[in-house]
């Protein structure tokens, strides 16, 4: 865990950064403690609920996939604590079934990495949709549709991948493999 100080945190808000990918993490707080944030992060779960316990951040960066567990779990418990923390869910991994539910458990949005830290702080401000979203002129590919399929029924068995595999009618290491890979590009 790395503590970024400050000159004067009392005025600044906090921000708590939960990724597993410790480079991406200090590069990232760096970033965001130059736009104005006392910065903390760290690489599990566990960790995180304490910190944010100890320091009820106003802001969250979580990462979807934290070594073996979903970041998912923790938006939710982060809403718990303080419902007033605005949570932006990043991940290499993006599928439409988990941004639906990061969004249904609490995060304010869902961000596809790559992604900096301007992208991040515009997330950040964002409080409500915006209607004029362009919708794409091209249907999704039927790897695409694949991924999002799995990743739904993914979602809808907790993230278990045996029940998830015998609901899919797959043998669990073929859904191994398949869940290993990046998403298809639409």
């Amino acid at each position: 865990m790395i503590l970024t100080e400050s000159i004067d945190t009392s005025e600044q808000p906090d921000l708590l950064i939960v990724d597993d990918d410790e480079i991406f993490s200090d590069v990232l707080a760096k970033a965001m403690t130059k736009r104005g944030f006392s910065v903390r992060t760290t690489h599990n779960i566990e960790t995180a609920l304490s910190l944010a316990e100890t320091i009820a951040p106003e802001y969250a960066i979580v990462d979807l996939k934290l070594s073996n567990e979903s970041g998912l779990l923790l938006v939710e418990k982060l809403k718990a604590l303080d419902p007033g923390t605005r949570i932006v869910m990043l991940t290499g991994y993006a599928s439409i079934a988990t941004a639906v539910e990061a969004i249904k458990l609490g995060a304010t949005h869902y961000l596809a990495k790559p992604v900096d830290a301007d992208e991040i702080m515009a997330a950040f401000e964002r409080t409500s949709g915006e209607t004029d979203t362009p919708i794409s002129a091209n249907p999704l590919s039927v790897g695409r549709l694949e991924w999002e399929y799995i990743h739904r029924i993914l979602a809808e068995n907790d993230y278990n991948i045996s029940v998830t595999a015998r609901a899919l009618n797959m043998h669990r290491r073929t859904l191994q493999r398949k869940l290993a890979k990046k998403p298809l590009r639409e």
